[in-house]
């Protein structure tokens, strides 16, 4: 039987006991680890803050507010828009830049104002600092809409883009042009698509046959705007009765089957060349319809005496082997990140010891159509010595145009085609990860691709489109022999966007599995110089590992790596570093007002994430993993503690430090929320 306890005296005049229980013990470093907090010192440590939210304000991460204004029309936003062109906050370009009002060649029938007196009575004053091309020693481009105007010199040059300072990869007003009108020419990537008999939705091509043939055009969908195939070929059977007056005796190659235009239904009809490989010679049937200037095309010569005849003479071509090589091992590989990977980031990470640059994703459609700002994510600038573009698209003919385009148009020292992008509008279209559920799709993507370019092609990849299904190791054995250079594996799936760790075993599996020749690169959660050294050294068959996440939180990640230490960076010494940055902002976007504005908003995006860097000397455990979730904690000292808030308008406070005060009514709203450890983005 339980003992049972005695009963209070009432005379008993001791002090009351409490019954109030003494706080729990801390958990201690590893416990907090284990449930994947940072183990910040004790000393440092405080309680959150308590921010009260407007009514106004909606949900807005970090703390950002947006504010839900009146849905307005298209026609009222231009009418706003010219209106305020014609404000004196816009000064024609020209004038602007001259400082004299003739300058404009429009006249007084210019929708932007001359009126200088005007426009420097409202202009807000300048901002602390140098201009940014006078420090280069050059003539300001933004003459007296600079917001640095009063560091301007007289005695200047005017800027001389063949220095080699300038940026690379502009689009040209020809280029854009013939884009818009669909007349730029494909030959190789339209060759190709053909000789692998897949299908070609070239709007070019639909359209040169309607003019040529209309009875045997396919019929063009005006109404798709995305990346369609619009004709689609119809199996039929072959006839084998063509090519008979050719004489097999010359032991030429020859196409054996045709086929004969087929209508499935009425008022649309559809063509079809069968390309077959006989023995170990190439076959091409030319009906015509092809003009001269692709008798020539990818290794292939067709006879064009006869236009009717089969008969085809194979030249040299390069073999996929002997193409540029690219050497990866231990190259510290800089990620293609959305929004934070603009080129003043990854300039600033060349300063910091990046080896490999690569641009953001740019969509294969918005390519084609000329659209400038997808042309803008291909960029580059000198100091990026190792340079690739990323690209994005459903279908072999689409990324084939695409990258026979910028092979032509730009350059870069390797082509990526991004199929790991977990975001749901690329997900929809059928590209990105969504093409880890069709194998014979990637397959055709990269033969139809590698074989128009001679610059190396490499894909990236994510482990599986649903978790616990894992496809990439079904790939990276083949990959080479279609034509790719390297493969980069994301060590998560598509389901899992950024939550959970990175599957780092999985990806040494695949690793394995890879010809001795394709370079392997790991990707995921690499946030110091001990995880690279881990990860180099655990497979052997790993050539380097892609920096992603731990590159946006911590740019000085890559002189970690090359100097083998926890670099304890002070607050001083982060801000220079944000300062690097607004300095080649302003120079890539601009020091007038658009371009301050501009640079201010990608400097808050990045420092949505670099609020996630806990400095090592607060830590009780080193490194910092990237799935820790930082408590609220003091820095040591002021700076280092705002850097730390995770709150919108700290980011703000140290944007004005920088770039002055922001304009009336600003707000802003992280674009990208892909923290490990955020429910909402991740389910």
């Amino acid at each position: 039987m339980a003992a049972t306890a005695p009963a209070a005296d009432p005379t008993d005049s001791s002090p009351a006991v409490t019954t109030d229980s003494p706080p729990p013990p801390r958990p201690s470093p590893e416990e907090l680890v284990a449930r994947a907090v940072a183990p910040v010192k004790p000393a440092f440590l405080r309680p959150p803050p308590i921010r009260e939210v407007p009514k106004e304000e909606g949900k807005a991460g970090g703390g950002g507010a947006v504010v839900t204004g009146e849905k307005k029309s298209k026609r009222q936003l231009k009418r706003e828009r010219q209106q305020e062109q014609k404000s004196a906050s816009h000064l024609c370009i020209e004038v602007g830049k001259s400082g004299n009002v003739d300058s404009c060649k429009y006249g007084t029938s210019c929708r932007f104002s001359h009126d200088i007196n005007a426009y420097l009575a409202q202009k807000p004053g300048d901002l602390e600092g140098t201009c940014p091309f006078t420090m280069l020693g050059q003539l300001c481009p933004y003459g007296l809409t600079c917001r640095f105007l009063g560091t301007h010199k007289d005695n200047l040059a005017p800027q001389n883009h063949s220095e080699g300072n300038h940026e690379r990869n502009p689009l040209s007003k020809d280029i854009q042009k013939l884009l818009w009108k669909n007349k730029y020419k494909f030959p190789k990537a339209s060759a190709q698509i053909k000789l692998l008999g897949l299908k070609d939705g070239n709007k070019n091509k639909a359209k040169a046959a309607n003019d040529d043939n209309p009875d045997e055009a396919c019929e063009l969908n005006d109404d798709d705007k995305t990346e369609s195939l619009s004709c689609i070929p119809v199996n039929v059977e072959p006839d084998p009765t063509l090519c008979k007056e050719i004489n097999n005796s010359e032991g030429e190659p020859l196409v054996v089957s045709s086929v004969q235009c087929v209508e499935p239904r009425p008022l649309k009809k559809s063509k079809v060349e069968v390309d077959e490989t006989l023995n170990d010679g190439t076959g091409i049937h030319d009906n015509g319809a092809e003009s001269e200037d692709l008798n020539l095309i990818n290794g292939i010569k067709v006879s064009s005496n006869n236009q009717s005849s089969c008969r085809v003479d194979l030249i040299t071509t390069p073999h996929l082997r002997e193409k540029k090589i690219i050497d990866f091992r231990e190259k510290l590989y800089l990620a293609p990140l959305t929004t934070v990977g603009n080129l003043p980031f990854r300039r600033l990470c060349k300063t910091l010891g990046a080896d490999i640059t690569c641009g953001e994703m740019a969509m294969c459609t918005n390519l084609l159509q000329g659209q400038a700002s997808e042309w803008a994510l291909l960029r580059r600038h000198p100091s990026e010595d190792l340079f690739g573009v990323q690209i994005c698209g459903p279908y072999p003919d689409t990324v084939a145009r695409t990258v026979e385009l910028v092979d032509n148009e730009c350059s870069v020292d390797f082509i990526d085609i991004n199929m790991g992008c977990p975001i749901d509008i690329v997900v929809n279209k059928g590209a990105g990860s969504s093409l880890l559920t069709k194998p014979m799709r990637i397959k055709s993507i990269v033969q139809a691709a590698s074989t128009v370019t001679e610059k190396p092609l490499t894909v990236k990849v994510r482990t599986a489109f649903f978790e616990g299904r894992n496809r990439a190791d079904s790939i990276v054995s083949d990959i080479y022999d279609w034509g790719a250079s390297a493969i980069t594996i994301h060590g998560r799936s598509r389901q899992q966007r950024y939550s959970k760790l990175a599957d780092w075993d999985y990806i040494y599996q695949c690793a394995q599995k890879a010809p001795d020749n394709l370079h392997v690169i790991g990707n995921g959660d690499v946030f110091s110089f001990t995880d690279w050294n881990k990860h180099i050294s655990d497979c052997s068959k790993i050539s380097t590992c892609m920096i992603a996440r731990g590159a946006l939180i911590k740019p000085w990640l890559f002189t970690e790596i090359k100097e083998q230490r926890h670099w304890d960076i002070t607050s001083g010494e982060r801000l220079n570093i944000l300062k690097d940055f607004v300095h080649f902002g302003l120079e890539h976007w601009g020091s007038d007002s658009k371009g301050v504005e501009t640079t201010r908003h990608f400097l808050l995006e990045w420092l949505s994430y670099t609020c996630r860097y806990i400095p090592v000397g607060l830590l009780d455990i080193i490194p910092q993993r990237l799935n820790w979730r930082p408590p609220s904690y003091y820095g040591r000292d002021d700076l280092e503690t705002l850097m730390a808030s995770d709150s919108a308008a700290d980011w703000i406070r140290i944007s004005e430090m920088l770039l002055g005060k922001v304009p009336e009514g600003f707000t802003f709203a992280p674009k990208h929320k892909s923290n490990a450890y955020d429910r909402a983005e991740n389910g």
